[in-house]
């Protein structure tokens, strides 16, 4: 390994540890549908499963096999028959889903058995187990139409799966639910996978799908949706299809379980890609992830600010003060001043910062320390903190903002500011006029 490659395995491993901190001990629900079940990229997958248990995460596994199901049925010459999307399931068909779980669940014990000494999983000694967590019912007569060993799920057995976390098992669930008389049925594994996960108070639910997420019109990828939002997707989407029958692809059904999951308690789903080499590691060890995250509400806040983001104020402004855009700020000084500032949090790490001074006898108020992390421009967090602060400035009975600004003017006239002249600031403010920097002053009425 060459030095540069070497500092810069050392740089993310060090930026990694506050996510290895957050996700010890929580529970995440894994769903792996048989597409991803066949994909070339599952080895790597599932060496990157058992990264997250050695680090301490505790996993349920919920697999599905759609296509393994398919080619059992045209293998034995039988149609494929559905129903709104879901399977009709005659009896031949129940003993080809049976089939077909029995065999990808074999295959996933051999995976996470795996102890190479030139692979991943080395000494990692990964124990699995499985069984009937899940209790179902028939889903019966629908639109006339008998969906047969079609089944709903009816509960999922938590106490017993949190005993095998408690033994540090990695969960298996499959697509199919057993009746207390004995039957077997066939379920969609996103409701297996829904369910399951609201069932367990999961901390994440994880959704492997074909596409890396949601893009939206432009073709962008969105790392975050709220629920909300995901939810009227879906509906415009469905709203929007002359043939229900193509309704139901597969990133409307991963989009509707995550919002479903997000409405039940999940705090926060994955969208991501079964097709792209380290996926999940990229999601849940990195701050901007690989994939689209639903959460019932943001995960970047704006606060005011305490004494425990000083040091992470300090690390995002400086690179400004470096360059003169902003007037250097000692910690001590910062420390003093810290009620005056607001932040953007995401994740724990501060992304953007402003602070508000007060000059209550004149009713105005300087904007100063305004600040947003390079990585994260781009996304309207300026004007939300500037709202923000706006806000504040009415509430303390503020007429007007000021700002002192040597690079960003044009920035702030977009956002209604003028220009004033050095006679316009308060006699305190213009007293401490830096002529050296020689700043321009502009004004924005409340």
């Amino acid at each position: 390994m060459s030095k540069d490659s070497s500092d810069q395995y050392i740089d993310w491993f060090r930026h990694s540890s506050p996510y290895i901190n957050a996700h010890r001990g929580k529970t995440f629900v894994l769903m792996i549908g048989g597409e991803a079940l066949a994909d070339p990229n599952l080895t790597n997958i599932v060496h990157d499963i058992a990264l997250l248990s050695s680090l301490g995460v505790r996993l349920v596994l919920v697999f599905g096999s759609r296509p393994q199901i398919d080619e059992r049925l045209q293998a034995l010459g039988l149609p494929t028959r559905l129903h709104h999307h879901q399977r009709i399931t005659d009896t031949a068909t129940l003993q080809c889903a049976i089939e077909a779980a029995g065999v990808l669940r074999t295959r996933l014990e051999a995976l996470f058995s795996m102890g190479l000494s030139n692979t991943p999983m080395h000494g990692a000694r990964i124990r699995v187990c499985s069984g009937n967590f899940v209790t179902a019912r028939p889903a019966g007569v629908v639109d006339g139409f008998d969906l047969g060993h079609t089944g709903e799920l009816r509960r999922v057995d938590q106490a017993a799966i949190r005993k095998q976390l408690d033994l540090n098992n990695i969960v298996f669930i499959s697509n199919l639910g057993f009746s207390p008389t004995g039957e077997v049925f066939n379920l969609s594994v996103e409701e297996v996978a829904t369910r399951t996960a609201t069932a367990l108070n999961a901390d994440k639910l994880i959704l492997f799908g074909s596409e890396a997420g949601i893009t939206d019109s432009h073709g962008d990828l969105r790392s975050e949706l709220l629920a909300a939002t995901a939810k009227r997707w879906v509906s415009q989407y469905l709203a929007g299809l002359d043939d229900p029958s193509q309704a139901h692809t597969e990133t409307a059904r991963l989009l509707q379980a995550a919002a479903d999951a997000c409405e039940e308690g999940v705090p926060r789903c994955h969208l991501i890609s079964y097709q792209r080499d380290g996926a999940l590691i990229a999601e849940l060890l990195t701050r901007d992830g690989s994939g689209t995250m639903v959460v019932r509400e943001s995960y970047e806040q704006i606060r005011t600010a305490g004494i425990d983001d000083v040091g992470g104020i300090l690390e995002l402004i400086a690179p400004l003060e470096v360059k003169g855009i902003l007037v250097r700020r000692s910690r001590e000084r910062l420390e003093t001043e810290i009620e005056r500032f607001t932040v953007i949090e995401r994740d724990g790490a501060i992304i953007g910062c402003a602070a508000l001074y007060p000059f209550e006898e004149e009713q105005v108020g300087e904007l100063a320390c305004v600040a947003i992390d390079n990585n994260y421009r781009g996304g309207e967090r300026g004007d939300r903190l500037l709202a923000s602060l706006e806000t504040h400035a009415r509430e303390l009975g503020l007429t007007q903002l000021f700002v002192l600004t040597t690079r960003t003017a044009h920035w702030f006239i977009e956002r209604g500011f003028r220009e004033a002249s050095l006679d316009a600031l308060p006699n305190e403010k213009k007293a401490l006029y830096n002529f050296q920097r020689n700043s321009k002053v502009f004004f924005k009425p409340l």
